[in-house]
């Protein structure tokens, strides 16, 4: 059968790139909203062409920029979004580094599938661990023995993960067209009756709509972090 980005068995779709501090921040929010309704949610990753928007720099280790393909206004829009995660971050105690580079996390995605392969329990153990030391840069996305590490200490059976990368890779390829060709394009994206919504903003309208769309629909709101 082939890949649907708008189905599932689940009712809710959740898209997330580990590169992504909103899709960090999302993560928590959208498991209490689940765990409200009751309801199990069908992760999903999504690795974002950052420089195709955004362009692309390097930091030295010393934390200056080393190498810079980003126009002034491109810069701005990314200082901005660190600002704009850490605030939210900070409320929770959360740590959001700015990372040294653009990092390809097509990799760590795909260790997610390998881990949702599973059960949800190891997918859940995998990307905790993931987001939250990537965020540290304590964590090598583009390492697939550090991808396999983090696997194997969430619970996942990994005697078959490098044998299967390559297949996986093609499949995972695959996966990204379909994603990006239905118009989803951001993280964290929500999938609800097949409809997207980009960001967690969305949680309150989503949650109405899965509880039955009872009383009068909620604007956008972000969750608390309190």
């Amino acid at each position: 059968m082939a890949f649907d980005p708008f189905a599932s068995d689940r009712p809710l779709i959740v898209y997330v790139d580990y590169k992504s501090p909103y899709a960090y921040l999302a993560i928590d929010p959208t498991e209490r909203v689940a765990a409200a309704l009751g309801i199990a949610v069908d992760w999903r990753p999504l690795t974002l062409d950052i420089p195709s928007y955004l362009g692309s720099a390097k930091l030295d280790e010393k934390g200056n920029v080393a190498e810079s393909r980003r126009s002034a206004g491109q810069w701005a829009q990314v200082k901005y979004a660190y600002r704009d995660a850490r605030r939210y971050a900070s409320l929770r105690g959360i740590t959001v580094r700015g990372t040294t580079k653009i990092w390809d996390t097509r990799l760590a995605g795909v260790g997610m599938l390998f881990a949702k392969a599973q059960c949800d329990a190891v997918l859940r153990r995998y990307s905790a661990a993931v987001f939250e030391r990537f965020w540290k840069r304590e964590l090598d996305v583009e390492d697939p023995a550090v991808i396999e590490s983090a696997l194997r200490e969430a619970g996942a059976d990994t005697r078959r993960f490098r044998a299967e990368l390559e297949s996986a890779g093609a499949v995972y390829d695959d996966m990204q067209r379909a994603i990006f060709d239905a118009g989803i394009f951001g993280v964290p994206g929500y999938v609800v009756e097949r409809e997207y919504y980009w960001g967690r903003e969305h949680l309150p309208r989503i949650q109405w709509i899965l509880a039955g769309r009872r009383g009068l629909a909620p604007d956008v709101a972000y969750r608390s972090f309190a």
